[in-house]
């Protein structure tokens, strides 16, 4: 018997992938500017940067993408007023017609997007060989402990995420029809989990334990951990731990205190524990960090 079969067809097909960075700008650093043949990508995963397309000029804050079409010409800038931003950028190429639909478009990611971006960058961090932060440096190579069908990944999450943002421009950001109870319980979870992070951010001075947290949020331990494994894939101090450090790098590029007031100010009890703390997290010593970020802003006024 011969059965029928249906040619899937593609509305979104990313054949080739140019650049995968991910950057942490200090207050000061400009990008003289560039143009190409190919599609990018800028997405603000922290703090606020000023973003110039042709002759547009726009400020971009958290949570915030915006798309560069073929051939226009694009900079960035963090100034003065900016909180330093962390930037994940991507360029590809992509011959659909369905991509312009971003031109001139600001858009603001949600959870779902956020989560497939999160994924994306994730496989490309164990796919490719760093630097991911080097402006000039767009070489993209396999790591040899790349997971099994990690570009593959890359790919289908990049695909995915244009899919995602494409059905949110046209239908005005409306949501497919899910089953209610789902819904609601994971929207009381990420609720809860928004609240806790909030409550780290705002004792991040301070030195939190897990029972403190189970007694003001009236969780037990396990509750709690099962909650940063599901949702943040990370154990609750490391993630706690992982806000003091992002607050430290901010801190060393607004140039406002010394190492030893910045651990002071995390509240910890000494600059050994801090930098010990800060160079298992990033990979470099607290003055290594400052180096490789004052470097770009030496190398961009150049």
């Amino acid at each position: 018997m011969k059965f029928p079969s249906k040619q899937l067809h593609e509305e979104i097909s990313i054949p080739k992938l140019i650049s995968f960075h991910y950057f942490e700008y200090a207050r000061g650093y400009v990008f003289e500017g560039e143009r190409h043949d190919f599609w990018e990508f800028v997405y603000v995963d922290k703090g606020e940067v000023e973003v110039q397309a042709d002759d547009r000029k726009v400020e971009l804050k958290q949570g915030q993408m915006m798309f560069h079409k073929p051939d226009e010409f694009h900079t960035v800038c963090v100034r003065d007023c900016h909180k330093p931003p962390n930037l994940v950028v991507l360029s590809f190429e992509c011959s659909s017609p369905a991509m312009f639909h971003f031109q001139n478009q600001i858009l603001s990611l949600r959870d779902v997007e956020r989560n497939l971006l999160s994924n994306m960058l994730e496989e490309g961090f164990m796919t490719f060989n760093p630097p991911f932060d080097d402006p000039d440096d767009h070489l993209i190579t396999k790591s040899e402990h790349a997971p099994f069908a990690g570009e593959q990944l890359v790919k289908s999450y990049l695909e995915i995420l244009l899919i995602q943002l494409i059905r949110n421009i046209k239908k005005n950001d409306v949501r497919e029809p899910q089953q209610q109870s789902t819904v609601q319980k994971e929207n009381v979870e990420k609720e809860l989990i928004e609240d806790i992070i909030d409550y780290m951010n705002t004792h991040m001075y301070d030195s939190l334990s897990i029972d403190q947290l189970c007694k003001q949020f009236h969780l037990g331990k396990t509750r709690l951990k099962e909650l940063f494994q599901s949702h943040k894939r990370s154990g609750v101090l490391e993630y706690f731990k992982a806000i003091k450090i992002e607050n430290a790098k901010t801190l060393i590029r607004e140039k406002q205190y010394s190492y030893t007031m910045i651990a002071e100010k995390l509240g910890y009890a000494s600059i050994h524990y801090f930098s010990r703390d800060f160079k298992k997290t990033t990979g470099m010593s607290p003055t290594e960090y400052a180096k490789s970020v004052f470097a770009r802003i030496d190398k961009s006024s150049l």
